[in-house]
């Protein structure tokens, strides 16, 4: 199924998010390292970018490393911290050149201070870009995310800057580090499984949910079309009747 199949007037998703699953076993179904299905599964990144400029999607946000990806061994943290290197190395010009903006969410603190920078210069250098916004989580965890929100939120009704009354889903949404972005209409889960995984967990309060049973590295432009069809046929009613 290609992107030509959408029919004229549907209303596609604004926002696309992927919880990119399966990258381990993809590579062990193939008695390959475990770095090979990461690499792959980076390469892949640009396929549904591609595709959603294809489609015009607005936001697109991907699930790259969870807070609790840190407990793997040292040397798959290492190896994807080598991948993420090279992604922001040398995709960032390519990004800025199809007028797509990069951000990134997630605890930058555990990440090494070469990367910070990195991040740093591709938010910089993309920051007026609208074709699309491409949101990396890293190191990231929505309960933190819940957490770090509503600590601001107490330290400034501590200082009286707010008063209690004050504190609202609006004013809650523009304290998290998603704020600007507009929640997923749709969220993706390749690799079969069928949880959220600590992931925008605030935002995807009213998201149609698609599973594929594919690994993520074998996810293709075609599935991702075929997702956003799926949406499409939905009717989405935020609880109403």
């Amino acid at each position: 199924m290609g992107a030509q199949t959408l029919k004229a007037g549907q209303i596609i998703p604004r926002h696309v998010a992927i919880i990119m699953d399966g990258n381990g076993r993809w590579a062990k179904a193939r008695g390959l390292p475990r770095a090979m299905g990461h690499k792959h599964g980076v390469e892949n990144v640009r396929v549904v970018v591609e595709r959603s400029l294809s489609l015009g999607i607005k936001y697109l946000t991907l699930f790259g490393f969870s807070s609790e990806n840190w407990k793997r061994t040292p040397n798959e943290i290492l190896d994807l911290m080598s991948l993420l290197r090279n992604y922001l190395d040398k995709e960032i010009n390519e990004l800025n050149e199809k007028n797509i903006q990069f951000k990134v969410i997630g605890d930058r603190e555990k990440l090494d201070s070469d990367i910070v920078k990195l991040i740093e210069t591709a938010e910089q250098i993309t920051k007026t870009n609208k074709d699309l916004t491409l949101t990396i989580a890293l190191s990231y965890g929505g309960r933190r995310a819940i957490t770090l929100a509503a600590r601001e939120l107490a330290n400034r009704a501590c200082q009286g800057q707010i008063t209690i009354d004050d504190i609202s889903e609006e004013l809650f949404e523009l304290t998290l580090e998603t704020r600007g972005v507009p929640d997923p209409d749709l969220v993706i889960r390749t690799s079969g499984e069928k949880r959220i995984s600590n992931f925008l967990l605030w935002e995807c309060a009213y998201s149609e949910f698609v599973f594929f049973d594919i690994l993520w590295p074998d996810f293709s432009g075609d599935h991702f079309t075929q997702a956003v069809q799926e949406y499409c046929n939905r009717e989405r009613r935020f609880g109403a009747a």
